[in-house]
């Protein structure tokens, strides 16, 4: 258990720092990018692993009123951080009931038929009760296939009890901006969203409030203003990741995990290091080994692939990443400058988040969903707010500065 004494920086193997105003300001690009239509964010997965709890206050203080989650779960606890704003759950009612959704004023995304009925019979029993509709218009996930958009057109009672605020879908291949599968969905969707209007008299785009469409997230807010609908629903882009493949980033970065060098040794021609003697040394090489390892989210498949930086000097992984270790390569790197207790980059300027997420053949959204719990986090950019979003913090080893 962390305690007070323990807990600080200059105990701590790794840090992990959140910039708060990086994750405001790219609300705010993404938001002017999509002009005048609303943008909402998408805070599952503890806010893509950095703390929902403390970045969904940034976001909405930010301008943003409408939050996406995944699961019942991460609803509840986004509630008691939020009170005023809209709280839509992707995952519908595969868990929980209607009435646990109620009591916290949270919103199923409805993704079948089946789920339409068991939430417009609590609505009937109660009062219309409002959620969204999921149309599936190509990742065969969640979501309702044409053959039931057809079948809820033609059966428009099955809504008496449901109070649509959104209808949505997903894109599948919108970092790719000429992918050939972008336009046919965006049709696809068009037509779901004639069908509805035509059989239930659901008129998406209008009302009041109104029936909210939503295509785009934070790829998609970058294939033009055909797919931005009434409402952009970014996650990724928001904490830095970047939303087109090849493409240069716009977003501002995010975080900087900083790994404690233990220790530094020379060894020689012949010598292996770590479990398997997966690196064999050709000539004389300096190691430093660090605190941090899988058991951290630093991903094992970065094992004599993956790199920190020293300053401006790149130090390699060599051998394999183990639970709590890694070892890397600072031949070239002063030894005044790597030494026990001095600080790496894991992931910086010179290695953001996708950059390692190439070198371990991943995405940049496993990067940040498998940060560990035992760095010690720091949240800077906000401090005039510290209190605020403190109040959700309970451990001692994550600190607002």
């Amino acid at each position: 258990m962390t305690t007070p004494e323990s807990a600080g920086p200059e105990n701590a193997n790794a840090i992990l720092t959140v910039d708060l105003a990086a994750i405001a300001a790219n609300y705010r690009l993404l938001a002017a990018k999509l002009g005048p239509i609303e943008c909402a964010a998408v805070v599952k997965a503890d806010a893509y692993g950095l703390g929902a709890a403390i970045v969904a206050p940034v976001l909405h203080r930010a301008g943003c009123r409408r939050f996406f989650v995944a699961t019942l779960d991460e609803g509840i606890a986004l509630r008691q951080v939020l009170g005023d704003v809209d709280i839509y759950v992707f995952s519908g009612l595969s868990v929980g009931t209607p009435a646990d959704f109620a009591a916290h004023r949270l919103q199923p995304v409805l993704n079948s038929l089946d789920e339409i009925d068991r939430w417009a019979a609590f609505g009937r029993a109660q009062e219309p009760r409002p959620a969204g509709l999921h149309i599936d218009t190509g990742m065969a996930r969640l979501g309702l296939p044409p053959d039931e958009v057809t079948r809820l057109g033609e059966a428009p009672h099955r809504l008496e009890g449901v109070r649509p605020t959104l209808v949505m879908s997903h894109l599948a291949c919108a970092d790719e901006p000429e992918h050939p599968l972008n336009r046919p969905q965006l049709a696809s969707f068009e037509a779901a969203l004639a069908r509805l209007q035509h059989g239930t008299g659901i008129v998406p785009g209008t009302g009041s409030p109104p029936v909210r469409r939503s295509l785009a997230a934070s790829s998609g807010i970058f294939l033009g203003e055909d797919y931005h609908f009434d409402l952009g629903r970014p996650g990724a882009a928001l904490y830095g990741l970047a939303p087109l493949k090849d493409a240069v980033n716009p977003m501002a970065q995010v975080i900087r995990l900083q790994g404690r060098i233990l220790q530094v040794r020379d060894v020689d021609t012949g010598m292996t290091v770590g479990y398997g003697a997966a690196h064999r040394f050709t000539g004389p090489t300096r190691l430093a080994t660090i605190g941090v390892g899988y058991a951290d989210g630093y991903l094992r498949s970065l094992s004599n692939r993956g790199g920190a930086y020293i300053g401006e000097k790149r130090a390699p992984v060599v051998g394999r990443v183990s639970m709590d270790l890694i070892t890397v390569d600072v031949t070239g790197v002063p030894r005044d400058v790597a030494h026990p207790g001095a600080l790496v980059d894991l992931i910086g300027p010179k290695n953001p988040p996708d950059t390692v997420a190439g070198e371990a053949g991943t995405i940049g959204y496993e990067i940040l969903t498998s940060l560990g719990r035992r760095y010690h986090r720091r949240y800077v950019g906000e401090t005039g707010h510290a209190p605020y979003a403190a109040r959700a913090v309970t451990t001692a080893d994550r600190t607002i500065a």
